[in-house]
C-alpha cells in the first residue's frame, strides 16, 4: 500500500514543534528570567548588610572628609615653658575685617587716660592735717588758701588770717575719724572732728574742740581746685580749764 503524502507532512511538523518546546523549557526558567540572571546567585561581599554591594561603608569614618577648609592653619606651637615659638600663630592679636588691629582700651598706655579717682573722706582728713602743718610752719598764705573759695570762706583776707596767729607759738592737733560724705546740690560735704592745743608765746596753752566741714564741687565744668576738698566752715570752741 502506498503512503498518503498528505498524512506524512503534518506528522513531521508536529514532531518538530514538540522537540523545540522541550529545548526551550530547559534553557529559560518558568518566570521568564534568563539563565544565570538570578540575583541570589551573586556572591555577597564581606560586611554586606551594613553597606552597598561594593563593600564600602555607607557613612564616613572619623576625621576630616574631603578637602581641607580654606584658610585653616595648624595649631600654634609652644616650648617647654609654655612660651610661643617664633613663627607660630600663638600670641598674634586678632585683627578686624580690614586687617587692622582693634583700638586699645581706655586706661592703657596707648589708650585714653583713665577716669579721675573721686576724693574720699580720708583725703579730707589729709587737708586738715596739711592746714595745721602750714600754720606750724608759718606758711599762713598756704593755710588760708585751703579754705574754700580761694580763702574767702574763712571770712578773712590773707593778711587778716596771718595776723590771727601773731601770739601763737605752735599748734598741736588730733584729727579724729571723719563722718560720712553727704551729697548736696552739686557738692559733697564731710565733717572732720578735731582737738587742738595751742601754745602761746608766753608759754600758756589753750585747748579747743570742734569740727571742720569740708566741701567740694561735683558739677560739670568744675576745675581741679573746685573738685578738691577745701574747708567750708568751722565750729570750734575753747575748752575751759
Amino acid at each position: 500500500m502506498r503512503p498518503n503524502r498528505y498524512l506524512v507532512v503534518p506528522a513531521f511538523a508536529l514532531a518538530m514543534s514538540v522537540l523545540l518546546a522541550a529545548c526551550g523549557g530547559k534553557d529559560r526558567p518558568a518566570d521568564g528570567t534568563a539563565a544565570g540572571d538570578d540575583p541570589q546567585a551573586l556572591p555577597t561581599p564581606a560586611g554586606a548588610g551594613s553597606g552597598g554591594v561594593t563593600g564600602m561603608p555607607s557613612a564616613p569614618g572619623p576625621g576630616q572628609v574631603g578637602a581641607p577648609v580654606e584658610g585653616s592653619t595648624a595649631s600654634p606651637l609652644f616650648d617647654e615653658n609654655g612660651n610661643p615659638i617664633p613663627g607660630s600663630d600663638a600670641g598674634t592679636p586678632a585683627t578686624g575685617i580690614d586687617g587692622t588691629l582693634p583700638p586699645p582700651e581706655a586706661g592703657t598706655e596707648t589708650g585714653a587716660p583713665p577716669l579721675a579717682v573721686e576724693p574720699t573722706a580720708e583725703d579730707a582728713v589729709a587737708v586738715v592735717r596739711d592746714y595745721y602743718a602750714a600754720i606750724n610752719g608759718g606758711n599762713y598764705a598756704r593755710a588760708h588758701a585751703l579754705w574754700s573759695d580761694g580763702g574767702n570762706a574763712s571770712g578773712q583776707n590773707a593778711q587778716q588770717f596771718a595776723n590771727g596767729f601773731a601770739e601763737t607759738a605752735g599748734v598741736s592737733v588730733e584729727v579724729l575719724a571723719p563722718g560720712r560724705v553727704d551729697a548736696g546740690a552739686g557738692q559733697r560735704y564731710v565733717e572732720v572732728p578735731i582737738a587742738i592745743t595751742a601754745t602761746q608765746r608766753d608759754g600758756s596753752q589753750r585747748k579747743y574742740v570742734g569740727a571742720y566741714t569740708l566741701r567740694r564741687s561735683v558739677v560739670d565744668g568744675a576745675t581741679d581746685e573746685q573738685r578738691a576738698w577745701r574747708i567750708g566752715s568751722a565750729d570750734i570752741r575753747e575748752v575751759k580749764q
